[in-house]
């Protein structure tokens, strides 16, 4: 009877086994468990009979039959046969069928462990990218020449985030960016003076063969976020950056401004203009530059939260490493994050400094200046933007920036993925540039205004982003420049085209 409780109990251990393993492979191993269930059944209606049977002899009421006495015989016999296969991980050909093929499974569930081992080593990295297209055409108004121009572009952009460990209780990762692309960077060629900097902030190209693809390390930057309560899961925080970085990954950032690939494609709207159209920012040509940053961060008021953050990026050689990290360019920001009436809303304000800013008529000098940046989701379907930049010192060309804008998603119209995109901006001409005579030059000689300046460049975007799916989005897109360089009597640009964005 034990060799029978025993046998029982392994199939019955046998079958929640194959329970669990039927549910990551149920066809092969379905017929088997009901095979196993069977016998676990039958195995107990025998003991129960053996029970009954062991019961009516010691009254002397029933005589065993020869038949049945075999049959008890031969049970216990492979019951025995079965326990002692199973205290084996060997296979031989002498073993029961069951113990044979209850051994096999064994191992092919074993085996079935290896991928979680391989999913551990991965666990925490992080992959994401995207490549996208863009086909432009701009009207003869832009050009020197009145001749309207097209171009195609494409840009890819690879990021990987890597777990790095961790220094006391703080939690490090490392992130990198691989860019790539072909196409004209400046947008256009031959364009007439404009404030805006691209019509085309997705273009990235090297060199000046269209015909080569350019790639190169974007950014590569290390990451330690350190708790500061008694937990690891502590509601505010330290936080701590170096290595090569896009400042605007960390500042100025906007939740319906500040992606090119997916929103507006004007650069004076993706960042705040007196930083990027305005070059203050002082990165490298690509937009990246070596840095270091501090951040706190609270979210004790939980889903309130702020945080501030200080930083230094290199600024003119510093930024492409052509000389050592000194006179940065120093920014700092202040957060602060909220839901107004069930809706998220993020507030910044920052300030900068750039000792080695480059004017309008080429000098180099020292620039300060401010601005802000707001979102807020006003309902469901429409989230509202605005920016203000404002600077203090410095011979800039335009001196200050307003742009305001809007998505609205498709809901409305039954296309919830989709989205409406509509933004304007304000860059009025700096009194210094108002000043200046006419037929300015840089420091090299190049000829660069021949007018007198007044009044402010004004620009407009509009676009629709439609979802093909999850991955793929088409975004015919329009841009439209008055005045453009603050100059009264350029013709009015215009600027449309179509992004194909694949992001996973």
């Amino acid at each position: 009877m034990r060799a029978a409780c025993f046998a029982r109990t392994a199939i019955a251990v046998a079958v929640a086994g194959l329970s669990c393993a039927s549910q990551a492979a149920p066809t092969a191993q379905d017929k088997l468990l009901a095979e196993l269930k069977r016998l676990a059944e039958r195995v107990e209606k025998l003991e129960k009979r053996n029970t009954e049977l062991e019961a009516r002899l010691a009254t002397g009421t029933a005589t065993p039959a020869p038949e049945l006495a075999q049959r008890v015989q031969a049970l216990e016999q492979a019951n025995h046969d079965l326990s002692a296969s199973l205290e084996s991980n060997r296979i031989s050909e002498r073993e029961p069928e069951i113990a044979i093929r209850l051994k096999s499974i064994e191992g092919r569930t074993n085996s079935m462990g290896a991928p979680t081992k391989l999913a551990s080593a991965l666990e925490g990295i992080k992959i994401e990218g995207s490549a996208a297209t863009v086909a432009q055409r701009i009207n003869g108004g832009a050009r020197t020449d009145g001749k309207a121009e097209s171009q195609l572009s494409w840009r890819g952009d690879l990021g990987i985030t890597v777990p790095a460990g961790k220094i006391g209780r703080g939690k490090g990762e490392f992130f990198t960016q691989l860019r790539m692309g072909q196409g004209e960077r400046s947008s256009f060629t031959d364009l007439k003076p404009t404030f805006t900097g691209a019509f085309n902030s997705l273009a990235f190209k090297g060199d000046e063969d269209s015909a080569k693809t350019f790639a190169i390390v974007a950014q590569a930057w290390y990451q330690l976020t350190t708790p500061l309560g008694d937990t690891l899961r502590s509601l505010h925080s330290l936080q701590f950056t170096v290595g090569k970085m896009d400042p605007f990954v960390f500042f100025d950032q906007n939740a319906i401004a500040d992606n090119e690939a997916g929103k507006f494609l004007n650069n004076v709207f993706v960042h705040n203009p007196m930083l990027d159209s305005g070059h203050a920012v002082g990165a490298d040509e690509f937009g990246f530059t070596p840095g270091v940053r501090l951040a706190y961060r609270n979210e004790m008021s939980k889903p309130d939260w702020w945080q501030i953050s200080l930083a230094a990026f290199g600024a003119g050689n510093g930024a492409a490493f052509g000389r050592s990290f000194d006179k940065p360019f120093v920014i700092g920001q202040l957060e602060y994050g909220r839901k107004n009436y069930g809706f998220d809303g993020t507030y910044r304000l920052y300030a900068w400094r750039n000792p080695q800013y480059e004017g309008f008529d080429g000098s180099r000098d020292a620039t300060t200046g401010w601005g802000a940046s707001v979102d807020q989701r006003v309902h469901e379907d429409v989230t509202l933007f605005a920016r203000y930049g404002q600077s203090s010192s410095g011979k800039a060309a335009f001196d200050r920036a307003v742009t305001v804008g809007a998505e609205l998603t498709g809901n409305a119209w039954g296309r919830g993925a989709d989205g409406i995109g509509l933004a304007w901006a304000w860059l009025r001409a700096s009194d210094d540039f108002r000043k200046t005579t006419v037929d300015v030059s840089d420091k090299d000689g190049n000829f660069l205004f021949g007018y007198t300046p007044s009044g402010a460049e004004q620009v407009a975007e509009l676009y629709y982003r439609w979802h093909l799916n999850h991955q793929l989005s088409l975004t015919p897109d329009l841009q439209y420049v008055r005045r453009a360089a603050a100059n009264r009597d350029a013709k009015d640009m215009t600027a449309f085209g179509v992004r194909a964005l694949y992001a996973f």
